[in-house]
C-alpha cells in the first residue's frame, strides 16, 4: 500500500459514520456590466497596458502605425487587415530573440478584470511568440469581450494551452520594487475593435 492510499484509507475510517453534509454552491456565474468594452478599457488601462478603442475600419492603419519600424512577429492565421510587411511569420527561437515584438489577437477577454486570454488558436500563435519579444500588439474584438471570469472560461476549451494576460509582465521584489519585462513584454498594447 502506498503512502498516499494509506492516508486516504485513514480518513474513510476518521469520517465513517459522519452524516452528509450538503455544501451551497452559490458561485457567481454571470457579472452584469453596461459598457463592457469600456470597462474592459478601463482595467486594462489600470495595468500600465497602452488602450486604443477604434472602429473595426481603423484598425488596420492604427496597426500599420503602431509598429513602423519595428521587427515584428505574426502567429500562422492572423487576420489578414492586420498582417504588416516585413514581418516574420510564426518564428524560430533566434528570430523570436531579434524581434522587437508581436501581433496576436486573442480568444476571449474579461472586462472585470482586464484579462486577455490566449488559447494558441488561429492568430495568437504559440506561447513562446507573446513571452520573448518586449512588445506585445493584442487586437481584441468587441464581440470577444465576456463580463467576468465565469463567461470567459465557459467560452474556452480547457484542453488548449492558456495564457493569461493581466496588463505587461511585472514583478516585485521583497521590498515591492515593480520591475517590468521579467517574465514577458515589458510594453502591452491593446487595440479594442468595436
Amino acid at each position: 500500500m502506498s503512502a498516499r492510499d494509506e492516508i486516504l484509507a485513514r480518513v474513510r475510517r476518521a469520517v465513517a459514520g459522519a452524516p452528509e453534509v450538503t455544501i451551497p454552491r452559490g458561485y457567481r456565474t454571470a457579472t452584469q456590466a453596461e459598457d463592457l468594452v469600456g470597462l474592459f478599457a478601463e482595467r486594462v488601462d489600470d495595468y500600465r497596458a497602452v488602450v486604443h478603442v477604434l472602429l473595426a475600419a481603423e484598425v488596420p492603419g492604427k496597426v500599420a502605425e503602431l509598429v513602423a519600424g519595428r521587427r515584428m512577429v505574426v502567429p500562422d492565421g492572423l487576420p489578414a487587415e492586420w498582417q504588416v510587411p516585413g514581418a516574420v511569420a510564426g518564428g524560430s527561437v533566434a528570430e523570436l530573440d531579434a524581434a522587437d515584438g508581436v501581433i496576436t489577437g486573442c480568444a476571449v477577454a474579461i472586462a472585470e478584470t482586464g484579462t486577455i486570454v490566449l488559447d494558441s488558436g488561429p492568430g495568437q500563435g504559440r506561447r513562446a511568440q507573446t513571452l520573448v519579444p518586449d512588445y506585445h500588439l493584442c487586437v481584441v474584438r468587441a464581440d470577444q469581450i465576456v463580463a467576468g471570469v465565469p463567461e470567459a472560461v465557459a467560452r474556452l476549451d480547457p484542453v488548449r494551452p492558456l495564457t493569461w494576460i493581466s496588463g505587461p509582465s511585472a514583478t516585485s521584489d521583497i521590498e515591492l520594487n515593480r520591475v517590468e519585462g521579467v517574465h514577458g513584454p515589458r510594453t502591452l498594447e491593446v487595440i479594442i475593435s468595436t
